[in-house]
């Protein structure tokens, strides 16, 4: 049941009670109208309190092994007295619509722990499976005190790009001993890579993890580092034995501490807060030209036409903007 009062989630929020902000976070997902109305109240309200805590973005190739590894990571955190709060995004079926949801079964010592948050949200039809608040639930989360949100992307097609676009670091996780470890390489990855961690180096496989270093270093080595103050370096890790991990965190505060003397920091947050305006302007657009009710009428007509081909979809797509822009 939804509480129509947006004084209770304010408050729930910033009194940091996880009960009441599970519950704001699924009135911001919700689709219905009327409840989204009232979540851009309760965020409008909680947005001076936002903004403090630091965002890790993470992704990686199947297999890697990015659920171990951000309980590992998330553990260590709270045990350095952070308040850590994790949001994963899961694959949602195409046909469904449901979602796995199953974080909090695969990161169980972090799911019981009081200074943890952790929160799937189904991606739904987003492009590239990002879910569309996740951006809203992380200030959600700055306002109820969290000070590292990490954000897990499912690891497909522009996941990783949208992900890059609302945290402050992007770490990409690889794996060594899968045959040629650079042919597996997205160059759109890498180039928006902060840091890159070889996963799973331990027993055996630590020689094999850090050829892939080696290799992974060289290959950066072609690709222009994003700002002058920051050149992504290659790390090794293992989430199952907790080695390197200590370490990426310290990669991840000196990145920090580059980027607020240099003034970056905030240039990119601003950057980011821009972007955001855009892509819902984009959104909302969208959702409006397909609830046009002269677009309702006279689509499925149009989408004959293309399909028989009596028009061009160019001629096609004229017509339906026309249409949503005339006062007939």
């Amino acid at each position: 049941m939804i509480i129509q009062d947006p004084k209770v989630y304010v408050d729930g929020v910033l009194a940091r009670g996880r009960r009441l902000l599970a519950k704001t976070i699924t009135l911001i997902e919700s689709s219905h109208p009327a409840h989204q109305d009232l979540a851009d109240i309760v965020l409008d309200k909680l947005l001076p309190y936002t903004g403090k805590a630091f965002r890790i973005g993470i992704t990686g190739v199947p297999g890697v092994g990015k659920s171990t590894f951000i309980e590992s990571f998330g553990m260590f955190l709270v045990k350095q007295q952070y308040q850590v709060a994790v949001l994963t995004v899961d694959p949602s079926s195409t046909r469904s619509g449901g979602s796995i949801l199953a974080d909090k079964t695969r990161m169980e010592q972090l799911a019981v722990e009081p200074d943890a948050f952790i929160r799937p949200s189904p991606a739904g039809e987003t492009l590239g499976g990002v879910a569309r608040k996740t951006r809203e639930t992380m200030l959600l989360c700055e306002a109820a005190g969290f000070d590292v949100v990490i954000i897990e992307t499912v690891g497909v097609g522009q996941s990783e790009t949208t992900v890059s676009s609302m945290v402050d670091f992007f770490l990409v996780l690889m794996l060594a001993g899968a045959g040629d470890e650079l042919q597996g390489i997205k160059k759109g990855v890498l180039e928006l890579a902060d840091a890159v961690a070889i996963n799973k180096s331990d027993g055996d496989n630590i020689e094999k993890a850090e050829r892939a270093r080696q290799q992974y270093e060289s290959a950066l080595h072609f690709l222009k580092p994003a700002t002058t103050v920051w050149t992504p370096p290659v790390l090794t890790c293992s989430a199952l034995a907790m080695t390197g991990i200590k370490e990426l965190w310290e990669t991840i505060q000196h990145h920090r501490e580059n980027f607020l003397k240099s003034g970056l920091f905030d240039k990119h947050r601003k950057k980011q807060a821009l972007s955001w305006m855009w892509f819902l302007v984009d959104d909302g657009l969208k959702k409006r030209f397909y609830q046009n009710p002269k677009i309702k009428e006279r689509l499925p007509a149009i989408q004959r036409e293309v399909l028989s081909g009596k028009i061009s979809s160019t001629l096609a797509a004229r017509k339906l903007l026309f249409f949503l822009t005339s006062k007939e």
